[in-house]
């Protein structure tokens, strides 16, 4: 039985979290608004618990949410609507802001004080900002975690009754006077403009077999599970600011880590600085990972020398990608043009 289906009794839900970890945030909220009660258990403060969580799921990585038999790996909105139920909020607005992140709030926030009525439809509020471990270049704070500044951007949208849809866009169809836009739980939006403003999403390795180690030790956000790793040996692949950050924050957690970088390392010198103070940071300059090993959960790596072809295996328990990403705009495929990148093709006006 679905949750939403209200004639029977629902089996109790657990949510699996870690502090820092704001897709467990996205995901409780998710549950608060749909007046679902929930057991929330803390697998970085409780072994047994994060035991318990890979025992049951097979997964090491939150946030996992468990209602009897049903397993919801992240914060998979597909899936917690079809568990869970929605609430329908169809109608027609002047602008559609397609997307949730820094960017999509900021449309939605100028749009609104400019007299408009927009409403904003993303799977998430904050999108990758919420993965960043610490924000040092943006003026008026020396220094912000991602989820400390999108909080504060959320709070500036809500203050102007802006509507929140949290849904993932299925298809776009034009239509007379604008756009109509529908949804995964099978909701339709129309609006006399739309603006994307979808970000990306985090490229993968790309190897054979590696989906099976998503999430079973394979991330691409320490934030959320570097926690799970605590003690542990990890590699970090890239060699940008996130890749860096993403060292640094293990490795005040991890007991050892590797940083397996491409060819040359190209972060702001103010990271390289702190990243080379860190002793259990050691540098894989010129490598790649060719292979991932482990039954169930990841146990190693195999990396190659790119001069000398060269192997070696790394014995990690946690591997977390920095590598760049993709733009998430394969909605939009035949209804604007792309270039290869899937990036849209706009004018000087930012126009389609």
């Amino acid at each position: 039985m679905s949750a939403g289906d209200k004639s029977g009794i629902m089996p109790p839900v657990k949510v699996y979290t870690t502090p820092t970890c704001q897709y467990c945030r996205l995901v409780k909220a998710f549950l608060q608004k749909h007046g679902i009660s929930y057991e929330e258990i803390d697998v970085a403060a409780d072994r047994d618990a994060a035991r318990e969580m890979v025992q049951l799921t097979g997964q090491l990585g939150v946030p996992v949410t468990v209602m009897g038999d049903e397993i919801v790996i992240g914060f998979d909105i597909q899936r917690l609507t079809g568990l869970f139920g929605t609430t329908r909020h169809e109608g027609t607005y002047d602008v559609l802001i397609l997307g949730g992140g820094p960017a999509g709030l900021t449309a939605a926030m100028y749009t609104a004080r400019k007299g408009l009525h927009p409403a904003i439809i993303t799977e998430n509020i904050g999108g990758q900002a919420l993965e960043s471990w610490a924000i040092e270049n943006y003026m008026g704070y020396r220094m912000i975690t991602g989820s400390e500044l999108i909080d504060k951007f959320e709070q500036q949208v809500r203050e102007l009754n802006i509507h929140i849809e949290l849904d993932s866009v299925t298809a776009i169809q034009q239509q007379d006077g604008g756009f109509l836009v529908s949804t995964a739980s099978e909701q339709e939006f129309s609006g006399r403009s739309i603006i994307v403003t979808t970000g990306v999403r985090p490229r993968w390795l790309g190897l054979e077999n590696e989906e099976r180690y998503i999430g079973h030790g394979e991330s691409v956000c320490s934030t959320c599970d570097g926690p799970l790793f605590a003690g542990k040996k990890v590699a970090i692949v890239g060699g940008g600011n996130y890749a860096l950050t993403t060292a640094l924050e293990m490795s005040a957690i991890a007991a050892h880590v590797y940083l397996v970088v491409r060819s040359t390392i190209r972060a702001d010198s103010v990271y390289v600085e702190s990243y080379r103070t860190k002793e259990n940071i050691e540098t894989l300059q010129n490598y790649v990972v060719t292979a991932l090993h482990g039954e169930k959960l990841l146990s190693g790596i195999t990396v190659r020398e790119r001069d000398t072809g060269e192997e070696q295996r790394l014995d990690v328990d946690g591997l977390f990608l920095a590598i760049g990403h993709t733009p998430n705009t394969g909605f939009l495929d035949g209804f604007v043009e792309q270039n290869e990148q899937g990036e849209i093709v706009v004018d000087i006006n930012c126009h389609t």
